[in-house]
């Protein structure tokens, strides 16, 4: 799928200590690539093709998904644009264009792995399994797994599961959260996979599951694109954390510093917290509205960014 590129507008405190850590230790050492060396190998593709390839999800509200008219949109795919923009000038070309390949929770790392795709924009956990194949931007998020079930169950905790039936999207963090709770705990759950979110989502809709388990934010965006708040809710305690970073090819210092230009850029010229409320707070192109306000700690994180603090 090609199109033109739309432009962008310009927990707790020990979670977001650990996620920053966690973060900087899968980015490394900020390093540019030094003059004369040339492009990156997926700098100097892209200066070739005059081709950016984009992975999105189609079901990842309000990160990555699909509006009316089946075109890719999200909080990650305006990140993305900024990062595209900062590569036009990397590699001296304005007119990239941008190719969006429709990317899985299963298939989003062989694709960046094997050269399908050059960035992927989702809702991705950064953590240092994933790092030793893929490289992540800065923070952008941080969500964590919960549970949603049908608004009449008695489920409150995951321990009310004991003995029922769990559904969670494949390859996803969330899905080894739900087999370590369910090794500690010793619940018995029979534990089922959908091949993306919507199909994890339909299956507790047919009543083949008792229970969603995903990251909150991303169930939240589910249950208002379904407008189905009067059929289910999430609930229980968090399962995990998870922070979400843009994924990109490992070993490119180039890249790595073209990534981290385009996020320093958004935080310094005050852009990522308009960029935030855009997709959290004031309704979504396709008519839901999360309100989910920017928490202390992400705003710190942001902070963070900015080289005018």
């Amino acid at each position: 799928m090609h199109r033109a590129r739309w432009r962008p507008i310009r927990a707790e405190r020990r979670l977001l200590s650990a996620c920053l850590l966690a973060a900087s230790l899968l980015t490394g050492p900020a390093s540019a690539q030094p003059a004369g060396e040339g492009l990156s190998p997926t700098l100097a593709n892209i200066k070739a093709t005059h081709t950016v390839r984009i992975g999105y999800r189609e079901s990842s509200p309000p990160f990555s998904f699909l509006d009316h008219s089946n075109r890719p949109i999200g909080y990650s795919l305006e990140l993305c644009d900024a990062i595209v923009d900062e590569i036009g000038a990397e590699v001296d070309d304005a007119g990239l264009k941008v190719d969006y390949i429709k990317v899985t929770s299963d298939d989003r790392i062989p694709a960046l792995v094997d050269k399908k795709i050059d960035l992927e924009c989702g809702s991705t956990t950064a953590n240092a399994e994933r790092g030793k194949q893929v490289a992540f931007s800065p923070l952008m998020f941080v969500a964590g797994t919960k549970l949603m079930v049908p608004k009449a169950s008695g489920v409150n905790q995951v321990a009310d599961l004991k003995g029922k039936t769990v559904v969670v999207t494949k390859g996803t963090t969330n899905e080894q959260a739900i087999h370590n709770v369910d090794a500690k705990q010793q619940l018995g759950l029979n534990i089922v996979t959908g091949g993306d979110h919507e199909q994890s989502y339909q299956m507790l809709v047919d009543g083949k599951a008792d229970a969603f388990a995903t990251d909150d934010i991303l169930l939240y965006g589910l249950i208002a694109r379904h407008k189905s708040q009067d059929k289910f809710r999430v609930t229980g305690d968090y399962l995990s954390y998870d922070p979400y970073g843009i994924m990109y090819r490992k070993g490119e210092p180039q890249m790595k510093e073209v990534v981290e230009r385009a996020f320093r850029k958004l935080a310094s010229n005050r852009d990522i917290i308009p960029l935030y409320n855009k997709w959290f707070v004031a309704r979504l192109p396709t008519g839901e509205k999360l309100n989910v306000a920017l928490s202390p700690q992400l705003e710190e994180a942001f902070k963070v960014l900015d080289e005018n603090q």
